[in-house]
């Protein structure tokens, strides 16, 4: 039975269900959805040749263009890209940008390959549409709590623990400080914006409406918080976490060395990748120069630096400890604690992690 075209986009979101992309790379990288794969009718450059044509002469020239740069060997690896991906999902659905032309001919060359697979009415402007409009209406329908306290406290590992909120680092793809960037990039703006919005629906669609976040600032990396989420944040009750000084710097440790380095090295090998790692941690340091202040920075470089040079000749992370605790108490505490001192009002419970996690799966998160 063939399954017919799609409108149901919040079905769609909640589900997961797994959609093809068939714009070309530029747009995709963009903005797309997490569970999209691009496999372009056009790749970029003829997606340019053939707006070209259709500026410079008119639609039908545009189109007979696109038929002969997609020909032969060419649309045949095509075709069997997408007859591979609606094989692996029967479930899934095809998309352009506006749902016209582009996913109607591939739609038609997957029929004429055996494979009849329905396309996303309207496509992906009308899926965008849909979550911009959703995203501050179950930001207005839904209550947060905070969970906050110290650089290093596991602030991340109790919200991993929660049924009922919404991981913004993880969606963001940064740890949210200064040293939060992992060694691959972070989504685009849109990106994030798109994970955001399906995150809070497929909530709601379970019928949560009272989520757990960690305290974020406005920006986490490159990415910011929708401004309705940052203002409903700013009064929303806060629990705290208190964790001793040893305990997040063993934390720090294995966030920002072991499995930072861990990630260069898988992604580069181990010799290019320490590298990478041992720049990524300076630089990290030295963005932050101005607020440390010259001699701070100068002294933290110098132990920093030193902790490097033994990791890589002996394989010892110990002397990395001799910077991290230095940047926490002399940096990062007395930051955070005037931030407490601001939040002090809507402290709704303080304890170590493991008693802020009960607690808050107690109340149903």
């Amino acid at each position: 039975m063939t399954r017919p075209d799609c409108a149901d986009f919040a079905s769609l979101f909640t589900r997961d269900v797994a959609l093809l992309d068939v714009r070309a790379p530029i747009e995709f990288e963009q903005g797309a959805f997490p569970s999209a794969s691009n496999l372009p009718l056009m790749n970029d450059d003829e997606r340019h040749q053939v707006g070209l044509r259709y500026k410079e002469v008119n639609q039908d020239a545009a189109i007979k263009l696109g038929h002969e740069l997609v020909s032969g060997e060419i649309k045949a690896a095509r075709v069997a890209q997408w007859k591979a991906f609606a094989q692996a999902h029967p479930e899934g659905y095809l998309y352009c940008f506006r749902g016209g032309l582009r996913s109607r001919i591939s739609q038609t060359w997957l029929a004429e390959a055996g494979i009849e697979y329905p396309r996303i009415v309207g496509g992906y402007k009308a899926m965008r549409t849909f979550l911009l409009e959703s995203l501050p209406k179950h930001i207005e329908d839904s209550d947060f709590v905070l969970v906050s306290g110290m650089t290093g406290s596991g602030k991340t590992e109790v919200i991993q623990a929660l049924s009922a909120t919404v991981d913004l680092e993880k969606l963001a793809h940064h740890r949210g400080s200064s040293f939060g960037k992992h060694a691959t990039d972070q989504p685009v703006q849109i990106n994030f914006d798109n994970s955001l919005a399906i995150a809070l629906l497929r909530l709601h669609a379970q019928g949560k409406t009272r989520f757990a976040l960690e305290d974020e600032s406005r920006m986490i990396g490159r990415c910011a918080l929708p401004i309705r989420l940052r203002d409903k944040m700013q009064t929303s009750s806060v629990v705290w976490l208190e964790e001793p000084m040893p305990v997040r710097i063993e934390r720090i440790l294995h966030d920002y060395v072991e499995d930072l380095g861990a990630q260069f090295s898988a992604k580069l090998g181990a010799e290019a990748g320490f590298n990478a790692f041992s720049t990524r941690l300076l630089e990290s340091l030295q963005n932050l120069v101005k607020r440390l202040g010259g001699e701070r920075h100068t002294r933290l470089a110098i132990a920093m630096q030193a902790a490097l040079d033994e990791q890589k000749s002996k394989g010892s992370l110990d002397l990395h400890r001799e910077w991290i605790r230095p940047l926490l108490s002399e940096y990062y505490d007395p930051m955070y604690e005037h931030q407490r001192e601001g939040k002090l009002g809507r402290v709704i419970f303080s304890g170590d992690r493991a008693a802020v996690t009960e607690y808050l799966l107690d109340k149903g998160f």
